[in-house]
């Protein structure tokens, strides 16, 4: 697998679509701040998920980690790219990126290189790096004996 890994414009559309669709579903009666995630695996398929809200708000769930775990479910455990639907600011004037902890859940699943789109419902938006997005990161080559 290369580093430098961009998917085909079919491959980015379906995981916009899956990504939109996904943030429909979003379970977010507390801060109405639904958002979708899309991620293509190493097998070219696409797992969508959905942020998951509970009253007691740490116990809720990020779309990025339910497509994750969509992903290991259906046993693959290499993300190849990783796309996030969201509304952020007024008038949707910033874009929904990964929080700090699903950027530390990606961290697990991506390369380095792996790219990480932000959109909303009417544009496809940005595009980072995972190294853009969580700078010396710590990992699972941390952890492999030497």
């Amino acid at each position: 697998m290369p580093s430098t890994f961009i998917p085909t414009e079919p491959q980015q559309h379906a995981l916009l679509q899956a990504a939109r669709l996904a943030r429909l579903k979003a379970y977010a009666p507390y801060s109405n701040y639904q958002v979708g995630a899309a991620v293509l695996d190493d097998q070219g398929r696409i797992h969508a998920g959905c942020n998951v809200e509970n009253a007691a708000y740490p116990e809720g769930l990020c779309a990025e980690a339910a497509a994750l775990a969509a992903m290991v479910l259906a046993g693959s455990t290499r993300a190849l790219a990783v796309l996030v639907v969201g509304t952020g600011g007024k008038n949707n004037s910033a874009w929904t990126t990964p929080c700090g902890g699903c950027r530390q859940k990606l961290r697990e699943f991506c390369t380095q290189d792996t790219p990480i789109w932000s959109a909303n419902e009417t544009a496809l938006g940005p595009r980072y790096t995972l190294r853009d997005l969580l700078p010396e990161s710590f990992g699972p080559d941390h952890l492999k004996p030497r």
